[in-house]
C-alpha cells in the first residue's frame, strides 16, 4: 500500500499544505491512519478514493492545527503563499509556474482541493466526490469555477471571476 500510493499522496498532500517538511508529516499521518482503519475498508475495488479521501482530511486537519483557521473557507492564503515563496523545496525560476501555485492557493479550501484532485491527480468526478463527500454535479461545479479563477488570477492578477 505505501509502495503504491506513496508518491501521488505526498503530492496530493505537498499541494494543499505546500511545505515539504509539512508534507512528509502530513503523509506520515496518513499512513498510521490507512493501517489502524485498513479494517473499516468495505469495498476493496474503492481504496484509491478511501486513500485519497483519508490523505485529505489529514491534510485539513493539519491546516486547521497550524493556522487556527474557525473555517478553512475563510482562510488567509497569505500563510500558505509565504511558504510557497519560502521553503525550499519550492521551485521559483518558472514565473508562469509560480504564479499559477499562487492562483491555486488562492482559491477557497473545497475548489483547491477539487481542483488538485481533477487537475493534477487526473480522478474522475466520481470519486472526487466521493473523497470530498460531496456531489458529482458540486465537484464539476468546484472544478469549473477553480478553472476560471485561476484564468482570472494569471490575465488579470485577481482570483475572483470577471463579471
Amino acid at each position: 500500500m505505501i509502495e503504491r500510493f506513496h508518491r501521488p499522496l505526498y503530492w496530493h498532500i505537498r499541494r494543499m499544505v505546500v511545505s515539504h517538511e509539512d508534507a512528509e508529516d502530513v503523509l506520515q499521518n496518513t499512513f498510521v491512519q490507512i493501517h489502524v482503519h485498513l479494517k473499516d475498508l468495505a469495498n476493496a475495488e474503492q481504496v484509491r478514493s478511501w486513500v485519497y479521501r483519508i490523505a485529505t482530511n489529514e491534510a485539513l486537519q493539519w491546516l486547521r492545527q497550524k493556522h487556527e483557521f474557525i473555517s478553512l473557507d475563510n482562510e488567509d492564503a497569505s500563510t500558505l503563499l509565504n511558504t510557497l515563496a519560502t521553503d525550499p523545496h519550492t521551485d521559483t525560476g518558472d514565473e508562469l509556474v509560480l504564479k499559477f501555485q499562487q492562483a491555486v492557493l488562492r482559491l477557497p479550501t473545497m475548489q483547491r482541493t477539487v481542483f488538485n484532485l481533477r487537475y493534477y491527480d487526473e480522478l474522475p468526478y466520481e470519486e472526487i466526490a466521493g473523497i470530498t463527500k460531496s456531489t458529482v454535479g458540486a465537484a464539476k461545479t468546484n472544478y469549473h469555477i477553480a478553472k476560471e479563477k485561476i484564468s482570472n488570477y494569471i490575465t488579470h492578477g485577481t482570483i475572483t471571476p470577471a463579471i
